[in-house]
């Protein structure tokens, strides 16, 4: 950059500073009334008052206007306070709370508009009149993208009572917000206490209904084993009571996320990343509540974060804060690269669970020697979100040649998914292609049946 371009850049810096934080402008008020001398004046000389009613009508308005300019409420006279919450989740709209304070001695007319980034929901502007004092009001907004995202300024534009000339200016206020994921199946699990777990508002296994070992005794209830009953807790409490058993505690459940660039596309206005992070962090959920250890990789060309596996609910604020500003990245992922890291890493055996895309199993060479090796120590579940675009191509009529054409290769492509899925099920590795709005119910039930059954 030569000496010049730089003084350029620095005037022109300039400029858009007196422009967004002391510049003065016109109202429309203003402007009707200039607008309106243009008849008068006609007017005057239709009278014969050659050029007094010109003078004499724009004299007034620029009276009124070196009145306004004087009078009008000065920028130190005003304070602006954000008032913004710490974190937010995806998607869910949420409410940001503004205080103005006027200090100077005349009401004002104000317009505000707030500094949102460019993935919040833009709210109009927020406009009315303050006497002398305070007030608060609010707006809502909600976030399109994980992350944690900066708010910098707040924009004001004033006048006073005659109106005639506006000021507009920036205040300072930089604070920052955390958009999560989508927490609400999360929540909804750990404020569940009932024996059937709900996730999405769907009624999914049931949890401790078997297990090598002993939780509990319960009161009796018809759907029970009989074999179970307790009949000395029985006699005692002169009820049918039951043993109440669960599978044990301590597994290890290791979360793999795919970052790569098919991860980025968008279904149901999120990304497949997005909702591949809300189903772990509910897996993640479950897994602490039952007492396993859990742990995170996520990865694209290269190892993004690891977290060891950890117990405790305390933990999964761990894992969000790992997982809530994963991006996807615009390049190919390497899933044989993240499973050679894992295996080095984890030698515990333990649950393998990889959130991926489907095409990246088909086409990734090197995977199929890693996930058999790996299978000798490790149980292994590979997710994929199914694709509704070539669901609804497989299914169209064939109403010409091109429809035929692009049905069959479409079919083609879903007979390659399910020759992977018979291939890896025949070597002892579990893979579920599953549509978006179910992939969090799926892998929760499929940790609760591998659970039950005790294959971990």
């Amino acid at each position: 950059m030569t000496t010049s371009s730089t003084r350029r850049w620095r005037l022109f810096q300039y400029l858009a500073d007196v422009l967004a934080d002391r510049f003065i402008l016109p109202t429309k008020r203003l402007v009707l009334l200039v607008l309106l001398g243009t008849p008068i004046a006609v007017t005057g000389f239709w009278l014969d008052l050659g050029y007094t009613m010109f003078w004499l009508y724009n004299g007034l308005i620029l009276l009124a206007s070196v009145i306004d300019c004087v009078t009008l409420t000065k920028r130190g006279d005003l304070t602006l306070k954000r008032i913004l919450p710490e974190q937010t989740d995806l998607g869910q709209p949420f409410s940001v709370q503004i205080e103005l304070e006027n200090r100077g001695g005349q009401s004002i007319v104000y317009s505000l508009r707030d500094d949102l980034p460019l993935s919040f929901d833009e709210p109009e502007p927020i406009a009315g009149r303050l006497d002398a004092g305070q007030t608060r009001f609010s707006y809502r907004t909600r976030a399109k993208e994980r992350g944690e995202y900066a708010f910098r300024w707040l924009y004001l534009r004033w006048h006073g009572k005659i109106g005639l000339w506006s000021r507009q200016s920036r205040f300072s206020c930089k604070q920052s917000i955390k958009v999560f994921p989508d927490l609400s199946a999360v929540r909804g699990y750990l404020a569940s206490m009932q024996e059937s777990l709900i996730v999405d508002g769907k009624k999914i296994m049931r949890r401790g209904k078997s297990g090598s070992e002993f939780h509990a005794i319960r009161e009796y209830v018809p759907d029970d084993d009989p074999r179970f009953i307790n009949w000395s807790a029985s006699a005692r409490s002169r009820k049918l009571m039951t043993n109440q058993y669960r599978p044990e505690h301590g597994k290890v459940i290791m979360i793999v996320i795919d970052c790569g660039r098919l991860m980025g596309v968008e279904l149901d206005n999120k990304t497949r990343l997005d909702i591949s992070i809300e189903a772990a962090l509910t897996l993640a959920a479950v897994a602490l509540r039952q007492g396993d250890q859990v742990g995170l990789l996520a990865y694209s060309h290269e190892i993004k974060t690891y977290i060891p596996p950890g117990k405790g609910l305390g933990h999964l604020h761990t894992l969000l804060s790992a997982t809530y500003d994963l991006k996807s990245d615009f390049v190919e992922a390497d899933p044989a690269k993240a499973l050679e890291f894992l295996h080095r890493q984890q030698k515990r055996r333990s649950l393998i669970v990889l959130f991926s895309d489907m095409e990246n199993y088909l086409v990734e060479d090197q995977l199929g020697s890693y996930l058999w090796r790996m299978r000798r120590t490790h149980l292994l579940l590979l997710l994929s979100l199914a694709d509704p675009l070539l669901h609804g191509w497989s299914h169209i009529e064939s109403a010409n040649s091109r429809l035929a054409f692009v049905k069959s290769v479409a079919q083609r492509f879903q007979l390659d998914r399910r020759a992977f899925q018979q291939k890896m099920t025949g070597a002892g590795i579990q893979v579920l292609d599953v549509p978006a709005d179910q992939m969090t119910l799926t892998v929760v039930n499929t940790y609760l049946e591998i659970k039950s059954r005790e294959a971990l």
